[in-house]
């Protein structure tokens, strides 16, 4: 198992904190967990609290029985003071997900920011390109408008960067096909607001501290033009109308599934192979 090293968290503002308890209190195998938020953002305040999701994967039994599933389940703590939340789906619905055109998995899915990984992991990022679409532009345009709204009732900075960041990886999306959640990264699109790196850096003193009153205007009108910009890019993009990974997906989450410790089908392939 590979994950993302020390320095690499750090760079990415997060605090020196253990997140091997969080990580093992799960009662079922973790497919996967990367770090999402502000931190995978590029503009986490000093107080942000860190974001962690993945999957993980159910045994056959609790999908056969009676019983409705667990198949999204949320852990928090704050055990060293730092705040720090796992939200995990089971693997057959973080694959649902994925074949939903919701660019936030994706973006969890892709996530540099590695904290525990393994080969169902690598074989799902693998399968990643297989259901981008067009129609990925719906979810950031969706999500702009959502945080552009919440900028507007409470005048923060941070839907405000939400907002650009959104629309930005729409575009660079439709145009390179690849996933940039990165926003500092994203301000090298020509399209990119000029004042961006001066807003990231505001940011940083507080999570939720106000943005200058004299800014939206301005912000509105680059906020108007982005939009204007993703609409182009979607119908210019390359990138096909449907996903074409779903067989793949499916064999990927049968196969993992029967491997849970516990499956009869695990245990007969381990007699087999002794």
């Amino acid at each position: 198992m590979t994950v993302t090293g020390p320095e690499a968290l750090r760079r990415a503002g997060l605090p020196l904190t253990d997140l091997a308890p969080l990580l093992a209190d799960q009662p079922d195998p973790l497919v996967f967990a990367t770090v999402s938020g502000a931190h995978l953002y590029g503009f986490p305040s000093r107080d942000s609290d860190i974001d962690l999701r993945g999957a993980h994967l159910l045994p056959a039994a609790a999908l056969l029985g009676l019983e409705e599933p667990e198949e999204t389940r949320t852990t928090a703590d704050d055990s060293d003071g730092i705040e720090r939340d796992l939200v995990t789906h089971d693997l057959r619905k973080f694959a649902r997900l994925l074949l939903r055109r919701n660019g936030y998995v994706l973006e969890q899915l892709t996530s540099p920011l590695v904290v525990h990984t393994g080969p169902v992991h690598a074989e799902l990022t693998a399968l990643a390109p297989g259901v981008l679409t067009r129609h990925h532009a719906h979810h950031y345009r969706g999500f702009a408008r959502t945080q552009w709204r919440l900028y507007e009732r409470t005048g923060e900075l941070k839907p405000l960067l939400y907002t650009c960041r959104a629309l930005l990886t729409g575009i660079h999306l439709m145009r390179t096909g690849e996933i940039q959640a990165h926003l500092p990264t994203l301000c090298a699109l020509p399209e990119a607001p000029a004042r961006l790196p001066e807003l990231i850096a505001a940011k940083a003193a507080a999570e939720h501290g106000a943005a200058d009153p004299a800014l939206r205007p301005t912000a509105e009108a680059e906020t108007a033009r982005l939009h204007t910009v993703l609409d182009e890019a979607e119908a210019a993009s390359a990138l096909p109308e449907a996903p074409s990974g779903r067989a793949a997906l499916h064999d990927l989450v049968v196969r993992a599934r029967l491997s849970v410790p516990g499956h009869p089908s695990a245990a007969a392939e381990s007699r087999r192979t002794r």
